[in-house]
Protein backbone atom coordinates (compact mmCIF):
# COMPACT_ATOMS: atom_id res chain seq x y z
CA UNK A 1 0.00 0.00 0.00
CA UNK A 2 1.15 3.53 -0.71
CA UNK A 3 0.08 6.83 0.80
CA UNK A 4 0.69 10.16 -0.92
CA UNK A 5 -0.69 13.28 -2.55
CA UNK A 6 -0.94 14.33 -6.13
CA UNK A 7 2.50 14.67 -7.66
CA UNK A 8 4.23 13.54 -4.46
CA UNK A 9 3.97 9.85 -3.78
CA UNK A 10 5.50 8.53 -0.56
CA UNK A 11 6.13 4.81 -0.40
CA UNK A 12 5.85 3.00 2.94
CA UNK A 13 6.36 -0.54 1.79
CA UNK A 14 10.00 -1.75 1.77
CA UNK A 15 11.62 -5.02 0.82
CA UNK A 16 12.32 -7.28 3.83
CA UNK A 17 15.94 -7.28 5.09
CA UNK A 18 17.82 -10.31 3.84
CA UNK A 19 21.20 -9.99 5.68
CA UNK A 20 22.87 -8.53 8.75
CA UNK A 21 23.22 -4.74 8.59
CA UNK A 22 26.60 -3.01 8.75
CA UNK A 23 25.69 -1.04 11.90
CA UNK A 24 25.02 -4.25 13.83
CA UNK A 25 27.99 -6.03 12.27
CA UNK A 26 30.40 -3.34 13.56
CA UNK A 27 29.59 -4.45 17.11
CA UNK A 28 31.51 -7.67 16.44
CA UNK A 29 34.22 -6.24 14.20
CA UNK A 30 37.72 -5.19 15.20
CA UNK A 31 38.42 -1.54 14.38
CA UNK A 32 41.78 -0.59 12.92
CA UNK A 33 42.98 2.58 14.63
CA UNK A 34 45.74 5.06 13.94
CA UNK A 35 48.05 6.43 16.58
CA UNK A 36 46.96 9.87 17.84
CA UNK A 37 47.80 12.50 15.22
CA UNK A 38 49.08 16.04 15.88
CA UNK A 39 49.08 18.91 13.40
CA UNK A 40 51.62 20.94 15.40
CA UNK A 41 54.48 18.56 14.50
CA UNK A 42 56.88 20.10 11.95
CA UNK A 43 60.15 19.00 10.39
CA UNK A 44 62.17 20.92 13.04
CA UNK A 45 65.19 21.32 10.78
CA UNK A 46 66.96 23.62 13.22
CA UNK A 47 67.02 20.95 15.94
CA UNK A 48 68.13 18.34 13.42
CA UNK A 49 70.93 20.35 11.81
CA UNK A 50 72.28 22.18 14.87
CA UNK A 51 75.42 20.59 16.32
CA UNK A 52 74.78 19.97 20.02
CA UNK A 53 77.48 20.50 22.62
CA UNK A 54 77.45 18.81 26.02
CA UNK A 55 77.32 21.42 28.82
CA UNK A 56 78.45 20.33 32.27
CA UNK A 57 77.16 22.36 35.19
CA UNK A 58 74.39 23.93 33.11
CA UNK A 59 76.50 26.89 31.90
CA UNK A 60 78.58 27.51 28.76
CA UNK A 61 81.09 30.37 28.73
CA UNK A 62 82.12 31.92 25.40
CA UNK A 63 85.67 33.25 25.78
CA UNK A 64 86.65 35.76 23.12
CA UNK A 65 89.55 38.00 22.26
CA UNK A 66 89.24 41.43 23.85
CA UNK A 67 87.16 43.80 21.74
CA UNK A 68 86.95 47.58 21.94
CA UNK A 69 83.81 47.93 19.88
CA UNK A 70 81.30 50.19 21.56
CA UNK A 71 77.54 50.44 21.20
CA UNK A 72 76.08 49.39 17.89
CA UNK A 73 72.55 48.39 18.86
CA UNK A 74 69.04 49.38 17.81
CA UNK A 75 67.00 52.30 19.10
CA UNK A 76 63.39 51.81 20.21
CA UNK A 77 60.63 54.40 19.92
CA UNK A 78 57.11 55.00 21.21
CA UNK A 79 54.41 56.44 18.99
CA UNK A 80 51.41 58.55 19.97
CA UNK A 81 49.34 59.31 16.91
CA UNK A 82 51.70 60.99 14.45
CA UNK A 83 54.23 61.90 17.14
CA UNK A 84 57.24 59.68 17.72
CA UNK A 85 59.54 59.81 20.73
CA UNK A 86 62.69 57.89 21.50
CA UNK A 87 62.80 55.98 24.80
CA UNK A 88 65.48 57.80 26.84
CA UNK A 89 67.31 54.66 27.94
CA UNK A 90 67.51 53.56 24.30
CA UNK A 91 69.88 56.46 23.56
CA UNK A 92 72.44 54.30 25.34
CA UNK A 93 72.54 52.20 22.15
CA UNK A 94 74.41 55.03 20.40
CA UNK A 95 78.19 54.44 20.47
CA UNK A 96 78.86 57.81 22.12
CA UNK A 97 76.37 57.12 24.92
CA UNK A 98 76.91 53.40 25.49
CA UNK A 99 77.28 52.74 29.21
CA UNK A 100 76.03 56.20 30.23
CA UNK A 101 73.35 55.70 32.89
CA UNK A 102 72.26 59.16 34.06
CA UNK A 103 68.52 58.82 33.47
CA UNK A 104 67.86 62.53 33.89
CA UNK A 105 70.41 63.53 31.26
CA UNK A 106 69.18 60.87 28.83
CA UNK A 107 65.58 62.03 29.32
CA UNK A 108 66.59 65.61 28.49
CA UNK A 109 68.46 64.48 25.39
CA UNK A 110 65.40 62.48 24.29
CA UNK A 111 63.20 65.56 24.72
CA UNK A 112 65.55 67.54 22.47
CA UNK A 113 65.16 65.15 19.53
CA UNK A 114 63.31 66.82 16.66
CA UNK A 115 60.97 64.82 14.47
CA UNK A 116 61.39 65.14 10.69
CA UNK A 117 59.48 63.57 7.82
CA UNK A 118 61.24 62.74 4.55
CA UNK A 119 59.57 61.74 1.29
CA UNK A 120 60.86 58.88 -0.85
CA UNK A 121 63.90 60.03 -2.83
CA UNK A 122 64.65 63.00 -0.58
CA UNK A 123 68.26 63.55 0.51
CA UNK A 124 68.72 63.42 4.28
CA UNK A 125 72.46 64.12 4.28
CA UNK A 126 74.89 64.66 1.39
CA UNK A 127 78.35 63.14 1.04
CA UNK A 128 81.27 65.34 2.21
CA UNK A 129 78.92 67.73 3.99
CA UNK A 130 79.50 68.64 7.65
CA UNK A 131 77.92 66.18 10.06
CA UNK A 132 76.49 68.02 13.06
CA UNK A 133 73.68 65.71 14.15
CA UNK A 134 72.73 62.07 14.65
CA UNK A 135 69.64 60.75 12.86
CA UNK A 136 67.44 58.10 14.53
CA UNK A 137 65.32 56.21 12.02
CA UNK A 138 61.92 55.52 13.59
CA UNK A 139 60.23 54.20 10.45
CA UNK A 140 61.12 53.64 6.81
CA UNK A 141 64.17 52.68 4.78
CA UNK A 142 67.25 54.79 4.05
CA UNK A 143 69.78 53.99 1.33
CA UNK A 144 73.48 54.62 1.86
CA UNK A 145 74.57 55.95 -1.53
CA UNK A 146 78.19 56.30 -2.60
CA UNK A 147 80.30 56.52 -5.72
CA UNK A 148 81.07 53.34 -7.64
CA UNK A 149 84.53 52.44 -8.98
CA UNK A 150 83.76 54.11 -12.33
CA UNK A 151 82.06 57.21 -11.00
CA UNK A 152 78.53 55.81 -11.12
CA UNK A 153 76.12 55.74 -8.22
CA UNK A 154 76.25 52.70 -5.94
CA UNK A 155 73.98 51.70 -3.04
CA UNK A 156 76.35 50.74 -0.24
CA UNK A 157 73.69 49.56 2.19
CA UNK A 158 70.15 49.94 3.45
CA UNK A 159 69.04 51.02 6.94
CA UNK A 160 65.62 50.31 8.43
CA UNK A 161 63.52 50.91 11.57
CA UNK A 162 65.60 51.37 14.72
CA UNK A 163 68.85 52.23 12.93
CA UNK A 164 70.86 55.40 13.43
CA UNK A 165 73.30 57.33 11.27
CA UNK A 166 75.72 60.21 11.79
CA UNK A 167 76.68 59.07 15.30
CA UNK A 168 80.24 60.39 14.92
CA UNK A 169 78.86 63.94 15.22
CA UNK A 170 78.48 63.46 18.98
CA UNK A 171 82.22 62.99 19.58
CA UNK A 172 83.90 64.89 16.73
CA UNK A 173 83.49 68.51 15.66
CA UNK A 174 85.11 67.72 12.30
CA UNK A 175 82.87 64.83 11.32
CA UNK A 176 81.74 64.74 7.68
CA UNK A 177 79.42 62.43 5.81
CA UNK A 178 81.26 59.69 3.92
CA UNK A 179 78.18 58.80 1.89
CA UNK A 180 74.79 60.24 0.96
CA UNK A 181 71.74 59.26 3.01
CA UNK A 182 68.66 59.07 0.78
CA UNK A 183 65.14 58.07 1.78
CA UNK A 184 64.14 54.92 -0.12
CA UNK A 185 60.60 55.16 1.28
CA UNK A 186 58.73 57.75 3.32
CA UNK A 187 60.76 58.06 6.52
CA UNK A 188 60.18 59.35 10.03
CA UNK A 189 63.47 60.50 11.57
CA UNK A 190 64.38 61.99 14.95
CA UNK A 191 67.40 64.33 14.91
CA UNK A 192 69.66 65.14 17.85
CA UNK A 193 72.23 67.87 17.18
CA UNK A 194 75.78 68.03 18.49
CA UNK A 195 75.02 71.53 19.82
CA UNK A 196 72.21 70.17 22.02
CA UNK A 197 74.46 67.45 23.41
CA UNK A 198 77.32 69.86 24.17
CA UNK A 199 74.91 72.34 25.73
CA UNK A 200 73.73 69.66 28.15
CA UNK A 201 77.31 68.46 28.75
CA UNK A 202 78.20 71.98 30.01
CA UNK A 203 75.65 71.49 32.79
CA UNK A 204 76.18 67.75 33.34
CA UNK A 205 79.84 66.96 34.19
CA UNK A 206 79.15 63.22 34.05
CA UNK A 207 78.07 63.49 30.41
CA UNK A 208 81.10 65.62 29.52
CA UNK A 209 83.45 63.09 31.12
CA UNK A 210 81.73 60.21 29.36
CA UNK A 211 82.01 61.85 25.93
CA UNK A 212 85.72 62.54 26.49
CA UNK A 213 86.32 58.91 27.39
CA UNK A 214 84.47 57.66 24.30
CA UNK A 215 86.38 60.07 22.06
CA UNK A 216 89.61 58.37 23.19
CA UNK A 217 88.46 54.87 22.20
CA UNK A 218 89.41 55.15 18.48
CA UNK A 219 93.04 55.54 19.62
CA UNK A 220 92.99 51.91 20.74
CA UNK A 221 94.89 49.68 18.33
CA UNK A 222 92.39 47.25 16.87
CA UNK A 223 91.86 45.07 13.83
CA UNK A 224 88.95 45.50 11.42
CA UNK A 225 86.71 43.54 13.80
CA UNK A 226 87.36 45.84 16.77
CA UNK A 227 89.56 43.27 18.53
CA UNK A 228 92.75 44.21 20.36
CA UNK A 229 95.59 44.13 17.83
CA UNK A 230 98.30 41.45 17.77
CA UNK A 231 101.65 42.96 16.69
CA UNK A 232 103.30 41.00 13.89
CA UNK A 233 106.17 41.52 11.48
CA UNK A 234 106.25 40.09 7.95
CA UNK A 235 108.45 40.53 4.92
CA UNK A 236 111.39 41.99 6.84
CA UNK A 237 114.99 41.52 5.74
CA UNK A 238 118.08 41.25 7.88
CA UNK A 239 118.15 41.73 11.62
CA UNK A 240 114.94 43.68 12.06
CA UNK A 241 113.54 43.99 15.56
CA UNK A 242 110.63 41.57 15.83
CA UNK A 243 107.69 43.05 17.76
CA UNK A 244 106.58 41.59 21.07
CA UNK A 245 102.92 40.87 21.60
CA UNK A 246 100.27 38.94 23.51
CA UNK A 247 96.62 38.10 22.95
CA UNK A 248 94.31 39.92 25.32
CA UNK A 249 91.05 38.27 26.40
CA UNK A 250 87.65 39.66 27.21
CA UNK A 251 87.51 40.06 30.99
CA UNK A 252 83.74 39.57 31.15
CA UNK A 253 82.89 36.77 28.69
CA UNK A 254 79.26 35.94 28.11
CA UNK A 255 77.82 32.87 29.79
CA UNK A 256 74.83 30.92 28.50
CA UNK A 257 72.78 29.06 31.07
CA UNK A 258 70.63 26.18 29.91
CA UNK A 259 67.02 27.16 29.57
CA UNK A 260 64.20 24.82 30.51
CA UNK A 261 60.81 23.85 29.15
CA UNK A 262 58.59 21.76 31.44
CA UNK A 263 55.11 20.40 31.85
CA UNK A 264 53.35 17.92 34.12
CA UNK A 265 51.61 15.11 32.27
CA UNK A 266 48.67 13.59 34.15
CA UNK A 267 47.08 10.23 33.40
CA UNK A 268 44.28 8.65 35.44
CA UNK A 269 45.30 5.26 36.82
CA UNK A 270 42.10 3.69 35.51
CA UNK A 271 43.00 4.79 31.98
CA UNK A 272 46.57 3.57 32.38
CA UNK A 273 45.39 0.21 33.76
CA UNK A 274 42.41 -0.67 31.57
CA UNK A 275 42.67 1.09 28.22
CA UNK A 276 46.07 0.03 26.92
CA UNK A 277 45.17 -2.23 24.00
CA UNK A 278 46.18 -2.06 21.26
CA UNK A 279 48.09 1.12 22.20
CA UNK A 280 49.56 2.11 25.53
CA UNK A 281 47.73 5.24 26.66
CA UNK A 282 50.61 6.55 28.76
CA UNK A 283 53.10 6.12 25.92
CA UNK A 284 50.86 7.94 23.45
CA UNK A 285 50.21 10.79 25.88
CA UNK A 286 53.93 11.07 26.49
CA UNK A 287 54.80 10.92 22.77
CA UNK A 288 52.58 13.88 21.92
CA UNK A 289 53.79 15.83 24.96
CA UNK A 290 57.41 15.36 23.91
CA UNK A 291 56.58 16.50 20.38
CA UNK A 292 54.99 19.69 21.74
CA UNK A 293 58.00 20.25 24.00
CA UNK A 294 60.42 19.92 21.08
CA UNK A 295 58.33 22.33 19.02
CA UNK A 296 58.53 24.84 21.85
CA UNK A 297 62.27 24.24 22.11
CA UNK A 298 62.82 25.19 18.46
CA UNK A 299 60.58 28.24 18.89
CA UNK A 300 62.70 29.40 21.83
CA UNK A 301 65.96 28.86 19.96
CA UNK A 302 64.67 31.25 17.30
CA UNK A 303 62.73 33.82 19.32
CA UNK A 304 63.92 33.85 22.94
CA UNK A 305 65.15 37.33 23.96
CA UNK A 306 68.05 35.95 25.98
CA UNK A 307 69.59 33.38 23.64
CA UNK A 308 67.38 33.20 20.53
CA UNK A 309 69.04 33.60 17.15
CA UNK A 310 66.94 36.56 15.98
CA UNK A 311 67.46 38.62 19.12
CA UNK A 312 71.16 37.84 19.52
CA UNK A 313 72.39 38.39 15.97
CA UNK A 314 75.08 41.08 15.95
CA UNK A 315 73.73 44.32 14.50
CA UNK A 316 76.65 44.47 12.09
CA UNK A 317 75.37 41.20 10.62
CA UNK A 318 71.79 42.40 10.07
CA UNK A 319 70.97 43.32 6.50
CA UNK A 320 68.00 44.92 4.78
CA UNK A 321 66.69 43.82 1.37
CA UNK A 322 67.37 46.40 -1.33
CA UNK A 323 63.88 46.16 -2.80
CA UNK A 324 61.78 44.55 -0.06
CA UNK A 325 61.42 41.09 -1.58
CA UNK A 326 64.28 38.60 -0.99
CA UNK A 327 66.33 38.74 -4.18
CA UNK A 328 69.35 36.65 -5.22
CA UNK A 329 71.46 39.78 -4.64
CA UNK A 330 70.29 39.99 -1.03
CA UNK A 331 71.04 36.31 -0.45
CA UNK A 332 74.51 36.78 -1.95
CA UNK A 333 75.13 39.72 0.37
CA UNK A 334 74.03 37.61 3.32
CA UNK A 335 76.43 34.84 2.31
CA UNK A 336 79.31 37.25 1.78
CA UNK A 337 79.30 38.35 5.43
CA UNK A 338 80.72 35.04 6.70
CA UNK A 339 82.90 32.15 5.72
CA UNK A 340 81.67 28.60 5.53
CA UNK A 341 77.92 29.23 5.74
CA UNK A 342 76.24 25.88 6.39
CA UNK A 343 72.55 26.65 6.10
CA UNK A 344 69.75 29.16 5.60
CA UNK A 345 66.60 29.13 7.74
CA UNK A 346 63.48 30.80 6.36
CA UNK A 347 59.74 30.76 6.84
CA UNK A 348 58.07 28.74 4.04
CA UNK A 349 56.45 31.95 2.79
CA UNK A 350 59.88 33.59 2.55
CA UNK A 351 61.15 30.61 0.55
CA UNK A 352 58.17 31.02 -1.79
CA UNK A 353 58.91 34.75 -2.13
CA UNK A 354 62.53 33.99 -2.97
CA UNK A 355 61.36 31.45 -5.51
CA UNK A 356 59.22 34.12 -7.21
CA UNK A 357 62.25 36.39 -7.47
CA UNK A 358 64.23 33.55 -9.04
CA UNK A 359 61.42 32.92 -11.51
CA UNK A 360 61.52 36.59 -12.60
CA UNK A 361 65.19 36.17 -13.50
CA UNK A 362 64.76 32.77 -15.09
CA UNK A 363 66.85 31.06 -12.43
CA UNK A 364 66.26 27.55 -11.12
CA UNK A 365 67.85 26.72 -7.74
CA UNK A 366 69.64 23.45 -7.29
CA UNK A 367 68.41 20.95 -4.71
CA UNK A 368 70.23 18.51 -2.49
CA UNK A 369 69.04 15.48 -0.56
CA UNK A 370 69.11 15.78 3.23
CA UNK A 371 67.83 12.84 5.26
CA UNK A 372 65.69 11.69 2.35
CA UNK A 373 64.22 15.15 1.65
CA UNK A 374 64.88 17.36 -1.37
CA UNK A 375 65.97 20.77 -0.08
CA UNK A 376 66.44 23.86 -2.30
CA UNK A 377 69.83 25.55 -2.16
CA UNK A 378 71.41 28.88 -3.03
CA UNK A 379 75.09 28.85 -3.97
CA UNK A 380 75.20 25.31 -2.64
CA UNK A 381 73.88 26.28 0.82
CA UNK A 382 70.59 24.53 1.73
CA UNK A 383 67.53 26.64 2.55
CA UNK A 384 65.61 24.86 5.31
CA UNK A 385 61.99 25.80 6.12
CA UNK A 386 61.23 26.94 9.67
CA UNK A 387 57.75 28.16 10.56
CA UNK A 388 59.01 29.42 13.96
CA UNK A 389 60.47 32.52 12.28
CA UNK A 390 57.67 35.06 12.74
CA UNK A 391 55.81 36.83 9.94
CA UNK A 392 54.64 40.29 11.03
CA UNK A 393 51.26 41.87 10.39
CA UNK A 394 52.96 43.87 7.63
CA UNK A 395 53.81 40.56 5.91
CA UNK A 396 57.53 40.82 6.57
CA UNK A 397 59.84 38.20 8.01
CA UNK A 398 63.54 37.34 8.34
CA UNK A 399 65.94 34.91 6.69
CA UNK A 400 68.74 33.46 8.82
CA UNK A 401 72.12 32.35 7.52
CA UNK A 402 74.68 30.73 9.81
CA UNK A 403 77.88 28.82 10.15
CA UNK A 404 77.58 25.98 12.65
CA UNK A 405 79.93 23.96 14.80
CA UNK A 406 82.27 24.57 17.72
CA UNK A 407 85.40 23.86 15.64
CA UNK A 408 84.37 26.48 13.04
CA UNK A 409 83.49 29.15 15.63
CA UNK A 410 79.89 28.95 14.55
CA UNK A 411 76.47 28.61 16.14
CA UNK A 412 76.00 25.66 18.48
CA UNK A 413 73.17 24.14 20.47
CA UNK A 414 73.69 23.54 24.17
CA UNK A 415 72.29 20.66 26.18
CA UNK A 416 73.20 18.28 28.97
CA UNK A 417 72.78 14.55 28.57
CA UNK A 418 72.80 11.90 31.26
CA UNK A 419 69.84 13.30 33.20
CA UNK A 420 67.92 11.06 35.60
CA UNK A 421 65.06 9.26 33.79
CA UNK A 422 66.28 10.61 30.42
CA UNK A 423 64.33 9.29 27.40
CA UNK A 424 65.96 11.53 24.77
CA UNK A 425 69.15 13.63 24.89
CA UNK A 426 68.59 16.34 27.54
CA UNK A 427 64.91 15.40 27.95
CA UNK A 428 63.67 13.49 30.98
CA UNK A 429 60.36 12.08 32.22
CA UNK A 430 60.21 11.69 36.01
CA UNK A 431 57.48 9.93 37.93
CA UNK A 432 55.93 12.32 40.48
CA UNK A 433 53.55 9.92 42.21
CA UNK A 434 49.82 9.22 42.42
CA UNK A 435 47.52 11.64 44.21
CA UNK A 436 44.38 10.90 46.29
CA UNK A 437 42.27 11.08 43.12
CA UNK A 438 44.25 8.23 41.54
CA UNK A 439 45.88 10.52 38.97
CA UNK A 440 49.44 9.62 37.96
CA UNK A 441 51.77 12.59 37.33
CA UNK A 442 54.96 12.74 35.25
CA UNK A 443 57.31 15.74 35.07
CA UNK A 444 58.51 16.20 31.48
CA UNK A 445 61.60 18.44 31.20
CA UNK A 446 63.85 19.59 28.36
CA UNK A 447 67.05 21.62 28.85
CA UNK A 448 68.58 23.58 25.97
CA UNK A 449 70.13 26.83 24.79
CA UNK A 450 72.17 28.17 21.86
CA UNK A 451 75.45 30.10 21.65
CA UNK A 452 76.92 32.27 18.90
CA UNK A 453 80.67 31.83 19.30
CA UNK A 454 81.75 34.83 17.17
CA UNK A 455 79.51 37.59 15.77
CA UNK A 456 79.95 36.73 12.09
CA UNK A 457 78.72 33.16 12.62
CA UNK A 458 75.12 34.36 12.25
CA UNK A 459 73.50 36.81 9.85
CA UNK A 460 69.89 37.87 9.36
CA UNK A 461 68.17 39.43 6.35
CA UNK A 462 65.42 41.45 8.02
CA UNK A 463 62.14 42.99 6.85
CA UNK A 464 61.75 40.61 3.92
CA UNK A 465 58.44 41.12 2.12
CA UNK A 466 56.56 37.89 1.49
CA UNK A 467 53.36 39.20 -0.12
CA UNK A 468 54.73 40.89 -3.25
CA UNK A 469 53.53 39.21 -6.44
CA UNK A 470 54.90 41.55 -9.12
Amino acid sequence: MSVGSVGDEVRTDQAPQQSLGTAAARNLATTTKSAPQMQEITSRWLLRMMPWVQVQGGTYRVNRRLSYSVGDGRVTFVQTGQNVQVIPAELGELPALRGYEDEGALAELASRCTQREYAAGEIIAAVDSANDRVHLLAHGRIEQVGEGPYGDEAVLGVLADGAYLGESALVSADAVWGWTARAATACTVLELTRADVLNLADRAPSLAAHLEAVAALPDQRTNTYGEAAIDLSAGHIGEAVIPHTYVDYDLAPREYELSVAQTVLKVHSRVADLYNQPMNQTEQQLRLTVEALRERQEHELINNKQFGLLANCDYGQRLQPHDGAPSPDDMDELLSRRRGSKLFLAHPRAIAAFGRELNKRGLVPETIEVNGNRIPTWRGVPIFPCNKIPVSDARTTSIICMRTGEADQGVIGLHQTGLPDEIEPSLSVRFMGIDEQAIISYLVTAYYSAAILVPDALGVLENVEVSRWR
